[in-house]
C-alpha cells in the first residue's frame, strides 16, 4: 500500500512517516513538501520518496497523488491570519487531486469539538473535515483534543505552566473537562485508519481512557514530574485572549499558537462516541493513560530524544523567499550588517561552533541584550528565545532555533560547496519585527586556518521598519561584532573538532 503524507515536516506527520515505513517497507511513503531540503538530514527520509509540492497548488498535488492508495491530510495553517481560507482551499485542492488520481482513502486529523458555537480554529478544522467527507473519496476524520507527547504544543504549554508556576492564578477554563490522548495512540489510529472498509466515510472521536479537567492535568503532571503540589486559584476575569498573553510570557508557546489552543480549552472536549473501537480495538494493555503518557514524554525530553516538535513545523505563510541581497531580488530597501574575521582554527572546528549556536550555549555576545530582546518579543506575542533547539550539536533545515528558523544549511557535502570548502548557515527571524530579517554565517578555508563571514540582513516594512533598523543599529557593533570575535575565539580554544554523536 502506498501512502502520501502532507505535513511530513510537522509534529504528527514527522512521526507517522517512519512508522509507516517500518510497517509497509521502504518506498511505501511519499512525502510532499514545499522544500525537500527540510527532510534532507532526517534519517527516515532516505527510505521515503520526497517530492516537491504544495497543498495550495493543484498541479503539484495531482502529481503527488498519482499511484497512491491513501492520502494523509496533516496540515493546518495555525498561525496565518487567513488560516480558514487557506485551509479551505487546501482541502478542496487535495480532495480534487485525490479523486482524480483514484486514491482509495483520505485520513485527516482534526480537532475534537462540541456542538454549537466554536472558536475560529475549531470551526475551521470542522469545515475542513466536512469538505473532505463530501469530496467523493472515502475519508476518515479523526478528531482529537489535547495530544500528550514530547514536543507537542499542548504538552509544552501544560509542562511549562506547571513547572514554572507553583502558585497559579488561573481562568475558569482550567475547570473544563478534557479527554487527552497520547501521541502513540494517535499514531496507532492514523495507521489503522488506512485499512478501514471502503464504505466508511465519517468522523471518529478519539481520546485516551480518562476525562480530566485542565486543573487535574496540571496537578497530576506535577506528581509524575516529582514537583511539589501546585496551588491553583481560579478567577473569572482572565478571558482566553488575556490568558494567551499569560501563556506567551510563561511558556515557549507564542501567543499566535496559544490563542487557538486556549480557545479549544474553553470548550468541553470529550469524546461523544467511541465507534473507532469497532474498527481499531484497544491493544491488550489498553490505551495509554494520562500519567504514563506524561512519564513517556518526560523520559524523551530528559534524554534529549524529542523526535519532532511543534516549533519545527512552519505553515504555508512561512515559506522562505529569496534572501533580499540575492541577485534575483528586485526592489525595496535592504539593510545589511556584514563582518568578516580570520580564525586560526581549522574550518571543522569553526563550523562546529557555528552549528552549535543558540539554545543553552547562547549567541556569543552580550547575553543581557539577547535576553531583553527575547522578553520584549514575548510581550508583543512573539516566540522569544525559549524554543531553544532540538539537539545541542546537530541542526537540520527547517529546525526552530530560539527565535530563528534554519532556512538553509550547507555543510560542505553538496557539489557547489564542496568545491571551495565553504559551509553556510542561514537563519530566518520569526520574532516580531516590522519587516523580515535573516542572520547568515559562513565558514571557508583561509590562510593557516579559516575565515568566518557573518551577515545580518533586514528588509524593512514601512516607516516603522526603517525606524526600527536605525534604532538598533548603534548596538550592532556590540552584538554582531561581539558574535564574530567570540565565535572565532571559541573555535580557537577547541583543540580538536567538536565530536558529532
Amino acid at each position: 500500500m502506498r501512502h502520501l503524507i502532507t505535513g511530513a515536516t510537522g509534529y504528527v506527520g514527522g512521526r507517522l512517516a517512519p512508522r509507516l515505513l517500518d510497517v509497509e517497507g521502504d518506498g511505501a511513503v511519499r512525502c510532499v513538501v514545499r522544500d525537500p531540503a527540510k527532510l534532507r538530514d532526517v534519517p527516515w527520509a532516505r527510505r521515503a520518496e520526497v517530492v516537491r509540492g504544495d497543498v495550495l497548488d493543484p498541479e503539484s498535488m495531482r502529481a503527488a497523488c498519482e499511484g497512491v492508495d491513501v492520502v494523509y491530510f496533516l496540515v493546518h495553517s495555525l498561525v496565518d491570519r487567513d488560516f480558514a481560507a487557506i485551509d479551505r482551499r487546501a482541502a478542496h485542492v487535495v480532495v480534487q487531486a485525490a479523486r482524480d488520481a483514484g486514491v482509495r482513502r483520505i485520513v485527516y486529523l482534526g480537532g475534537l469539538h462540541p456542538d454549537g458555537l466554536l472558536s475560529p480554529h475549531l470551526s475551521s478544522r470542522r469545515e475542513v473535515g466536512e469538505i473532505l467527507l463530501a469530496g467523493g473519496v472515502p475519508t476518515a476524520v479523526l478528531q482529537a483534543a489535547v495530544v500528550l507527547g514530547s514536543g507537542s504544543a499542548s504538552f509544552e504549554m501544560l509542562r511549562y505552566l506547571t513547572e514554572r508556576l507553583p502558585v497559579m492564578v488561573t481562568p475558569r477554563w482550567v475547570g473544563s473537562r478534557i479527554q487527552p490522548i497520547a501521541i502513540r495512540d494517535v499514531l496507532r489510529y492514523l495507521m489503522a485508519a488506512a485499512h478501514l472498509p471502503a464504505e466508511v466515510n465519517r468522523t471518529f472521536d478519539i481520546g485516551g481512557p480518562e476525562v480530566l479537567t485542565y486543573h487535574e492535568m496540571m496537578t497530576r503532571y506535577a506528581a509524575v514530574a516529582g514537583l511539589p503540589p501546585r496551588h491553583v486559584l481560579q478567577v473569572p476575569f482572565l478571558t482566553p485572549r488575556l490568558s494567551s498573553h499569560w501563556v506567551n510570557l510563561v511558556t515557549p508557546v507564542p501567543r499566535s499558537i496559544a490563542v487557538p489552543l486556549i480557545d479549544s480549552l474553553v470548550h468541553e472536549v470529550v469524546c461523544r462516541e467511541q465507534d473507532i473501537l469497532t474498527y481499531v480495538p484497544d491493544p491488550p494493555e489498553g490505551r495509554i493513560g494520562y500519567d504514563r503518557a506524561v512519564a513517556l514524554a518526560l523520559a524523551r525530553i530528559n534524554v534529549g530524544d524529542v523526535e519532532t516538535r511543534w516549533s519545527d513545523a512552519a505553515g504555508p505563510a512561512a515559506a522562505a523567499g529569496p534572501l533580499p541581497t540575492d541577485p534575483r531580488w528586485a526592489g525595496g530597501s535592504v539593510y545589511v550588517d556584514e563582518r568578516e574575521h580570520d580564525c586560526h582554527a581549522d574550518p571543522e572546528a569553526l563550523w562546529s561552533v557555528v552549528t552549535g549556536i543558540g539554545g543553552e550555549r547562547g549567541w556569543y555576545s552580550f547575553p543581557l541584550a539577547w535576553s531583553v530582546r527575547g522578553w520584549l518579543d514575548r510581550l508583543v506575542g512573539g516566540v522569544g528565545l525559549r524554543r531553544g533547539r532540538r539537539d545541542p550539536d546537530r541542526l537540520h533545515t527547517g529546525d526552530a532555533l530560539d527565535w530563528w528558523r534554519v532556512e538553509r544549511l550547507d555543510d560542505g557535502t553538496d557539489d557547489a560547496s564542496a568545491r571551495n570548502g565553504a559551509r553556510l548557515l542561514r537563519l530566518r527571524a520569526e520574532m516580531k519585527v516590522p519587516g523580515r530579517a535573516w542572520l547568515e554565517m559562513s565558514v571557508a578555508p583561509g590562510g593557516t586556518g579559516s575565515r568566518y563571514r557573518q551577515r545580518a540582513v533586514f528588509l524593512p516594512r514601512g516607516l516603522a521598519g526603517h525606524l526600527y533598523w536605525w534604532a538598533v543599529a548603534p548596538f550592532h557593533g556590540l552584538v554582531f561584532g561581539g558574535m564574530v570575535r567570540n565565535i572565532t575565539r571559541a573555535a580557537e580554544r577547541t583543540p580538536e573538532p567538536v565530536p558529532r554523536t
